[in-house]
């Protein structure tokens, strides 16, 4: 099932992958990255999921779980580029986009179950 949040999603983590692996072989920095590459890629997973929910209440539920691990990500780019270890801040603006992507379809999804 293809959707435009899910592709993004999944661009968004293909992107992670690539950021973290490229930081811990050049900086030698791990904590950070590995922190981000679960939060990072747990987006999309937990997007896929909420496609396959149970009811539309468990759909809004994974959608929201998404959203906590987008905004996890975001802090943890923030520490990334703010200390040094990543310069490039557009994948810090895809999370932001990714995030108000999220919370609108969470606040429609919620206005369709009234």
């Amino acid at each position: 099932m293809s959707s435009p949040l899910g592709d993004k999603s999944k661009a968004f983590a293909l992107e992670i992958i690539k950021i973290c692996n490229e930081v811990k072989r050049s900086k030698r920095e791990s904590v950070l990255t590995n922190q981000l590459i679960r939060s990072g890629t747990s987006i999309g997973a937990n997007i896929r999921e909420a496609f396959y929910g149970h009811s539309r209440a468990d759909f809004v539920a994974k959608l929201q779980i998404a959203l906590k691990e987008c905004a996890e990500s975001e802090y943890w780019l923030e520490l990334l580029i703010e200390s040094g270890y990543y310069s490039d801040s557009a994948i810090l603006e895809q999370c932001v986009e990714m995030k108000k992507l999220l919370i609108s379809s969470i606040n429609t999804a919620k206005k369709n179950m009234k």
